[in-house]
C-alpha cells in the first residue's frame, strides 16, 4: 500500500510540476516540489525511503528533461540519503526544520546545477544567479514546503496507523 501510494504521489507531483506549476511562477521562479517530497520522505521515513523517492523523482526528470540519464537521479538520491540520516533526532511534528532543510537543500541543488550547467560553459554571472534564481527559489520552496509537508505528514501518520493495526484481530 505504501509503495503504491508513494509511486502515485511521485508521478502526480511530476505531472503537476511540469504542467500546472509553470503557471504559478513568480518572476520566472518555480518551487521545486520534487525536492520538497524527497526531503519530506527522508525526514518522515528515513534515508532509504528518501533515497528511493529521490532516485525515482530524479529519474523521471532525467528521462523527460535531462541531457544525460542519471544526473538528477543522483542529486535527488544523495539529498534523500543525506537528509534521512538526521531522521532519528527530529520531531516530525515540528514544521520549522523541514522548511529550513528544504530551502537549504534547494540552494545546494541549484548551486550544483548552476556549476555543472553554466559555469563549465563559461557563463559566470554569479550575482544574477544569486539574486534572480537562488534566493527567490529557496524562499518560494520554503513557503510551499509547509502545505506539502503537512499533507505528507498526515498520509504518513495514516499509513503508520494502518500498518500498526494490520495484524490485530479485534
Amino acid at each position: 500500500m505504501r509503495i503504491l501510494l508513494t509511486s502515485i504521489l511521485v508521478f502526480v507531483n511530476f505531472i503537476l510540476q511540469t504542467t500546472l506549476l509553470p503557471y504559478l511562477s513568480i518572476g520566472g521562479v518555480l518551487p521545486n516540489t520534487a525536492l520538497i517530497i524527497v526531503v519530506s520522505y527522508a525526514l518522515l521515513r528515513g534515508s532509504i525511503s528518501g533515497a528511493m523517492v529521490g532516485f525515482f523523482s530524479g529519474m523521471l526528470m532525467d528521462i523527460f528533461f535531462g541531457t544525460s540519464i542519471g544526473f538528477y537521479a543522483l542529486l535527488f538520491l544523495l539529498a534523500g540519503l543525506a537528509i534521512g540520516r538526521s531522521q532519528k533526532e527530529f520531531y516530525r511534528e515540528n514544521y520549522l526544520l523541514p522548511v529550513i532543510i528544504c530551502s537549504l537543500t534547494a540552494m545546494v541543488y541549484e548551486s550544483i546545477v548552476f556549476i555543472t550547467g553554466f559555469v563549465f560553459q563559461g557563463e559566470t554571472n554569479i550575482l544574477y544567479f544569486l539574486l534572480r534564481l537562488l534566493i527567490p527559489e529557496a524562499v518560494y520552496t520554503a513557503v510551499v514546503t509547509v502545505p506539502i509537508y503537512r499533507l505528507l505528514f498526515g498520509v504518513n501518520e495514516w499509513l503508520e496507523l494502518k500498518e500498526k493495526y494490520k495484524y490485530r484481530l479485534f
